[in-house]
């Protein structure tokens, strides 16, 4: 069963499952295994010239202009095939491009933001520190104003894609007295910039085809002209950026579930037990179903708000609630997955092993649960209702 598409969503969707069955599920495994980071950049390579490195940004910045509905659909397709690629595409699109667009001005997004959106380079943005993840209004990396630029000071850690991207959006605090209230400011720095370093961090439990890095700015001086936005107000974009990229999150945790589903269908009817394949088991039945009622759950929420972005709504409260709803949907679903296939799920040969380990991180990145479940309960506070 699948969501209905317009005619121009349904081939986009067609478009990258081909893509994802012929390129990606067949590289997977080894992705995983050896941490493969340079065949995710070759599988990028080959996504570029389809365009599904710009798919919701405006055709005039190399665009596909299909906006978050279209953004949506390729993340959740991608995930079906390799979380690695699909997390390393998100940050590539829905931060470090979506930054841009939100915050860029004409200029810079000729400059920046079409190239990535051709995928003629790649993104990150660099949020997070070593002190200051859940509490992201804590950054201590400092930006200090030195006539026409900027010297940017600091560490920031956990980055997607941080040794491989060639923009990067850093966020700074050009006012340590202000902070989130007008003293955080957005800066696009290049990665061959004199003073800049990114470290690899190797050992992740999931996600080991992606790129995740420490980066390290000692006296990197970045043009005025590179500032995101307004002075100050990088907090707000960071906001905005992330309101959209947990939508996309929530929407990969749509593609795992039903690959894991799938699997656990096909399992069940072969794997023989007590004379009769498994899926005739009514607890194996009621797993099935309630795996399928979570992602009927996934799905509808999850392109109801894409939606109601594409029209220009704002989704703080929405996006949190697709982020926390699906990331812990999947867990409970990849988890029932591995206990359908016993033994054999529990084995690292096996796909359904490997999403279990990927779906962990969901609750952790771009806002953990509880930051979620703070967003959504002052929002309905603020506004005394649903």
């Amino acid at each position: 069963m699948d969501f209905i598409f317009t005619e121009e969503q349904t081939m986009l969707r067609d478009m990258v499952r081909k893509f994802v069955d012929q390129e990606i599920k067949p590289l997977a495994q080894q992705i995983d295994k050896e941490h493969n980071v340079a065949l995710v950049q070759g599988i990028l390579k080959k996504a570029a010239p389809l365009g599904l490195l710009g798919i919701p940004f405006p055709e005039k910045y190399g665009g596909s202009d299909m906006g978050e509905m279209g953004y949506a659909i390729l993340l959740e397709e991608l995930s079906r095939g390799c979380a690695s690629t699909s997390v390393t595409i998100g940050a590539h699109i829905g931060l470090a491009g979506t930054s841009i667009l939100i915050g860029g001005n004409e200029a810079q997004k000729e400059k920046y933001l079409k190239p990535l959106a051709l995928g003629e380079k790649i993104g990150a943005y660099a949020l997070t520190e070593p002190g200051a993840g859940s509490d992201a209004a804590s950054l201590q990396l400092a930006a200090k104003a030195d006539g026409n630029d900027y010297i940017l000071n600091g560490t920031k850690l956990w980055i997607t894609n941080g040794d491989i991207a060639e923009t990067i959006v850093v966020y700074g605090l050009s006012d340590a007295k202000l902070k989130a209230r007008g003293g955080i400011t957005a800066f696009i720095v290049e990665a061959d910039t004199p003073g800049f370093s990114a470290n690899r961090i190797e050992d992740k439990m999931g996600l080991r085809g992606s790129a995740t890095a420490e980066l390290v700015f000692q006296d990197v001086r970045v043009p005025k002209e590179n500032v995101l936005g307004q002075v100050g107000m990088g907090f707000v974009i960071a906001m905005q950026t992330l309101d959209e990229s947990r939508l996309s999150l929530a929407a990969a945790c749509i593609g795992a579930a039903k690959e894991v589903l799938a699997m656990s269908v096909d399992f069940s009817k072969k794997r023989v037990a007590f004379k009769q394949p498994i899926a005739q088991f009514q607890a194996i039945q009621f797993m099935i179903a309630d795996m399928t009622a979570e992602i009927f759950q996934m799905e509808s929420i999850v392109y109801r708000t894409a939606w109601m972005y594409d029209q220009g709504t704002k989704i703080p409260r929405e996006g949190a609630i697709c982020k926390l709803f699906c990331s812990e949907a999947l867990d409970r679903i990849v988890d029932k997955a591995v206990q359908i296939h016993g033994g054999n799920g529990f084995m690292g040969e096996h796909p359904v092993e490997r999403f279990y380990r990927d779906s962990r991180v969901n609750r952790i990145f771009e806002g953990t649960s509880e930051i979620q479940r703070m967003v959504i309960a002052e929002d309905v506070l603020k506004k005394g209702s649903y």
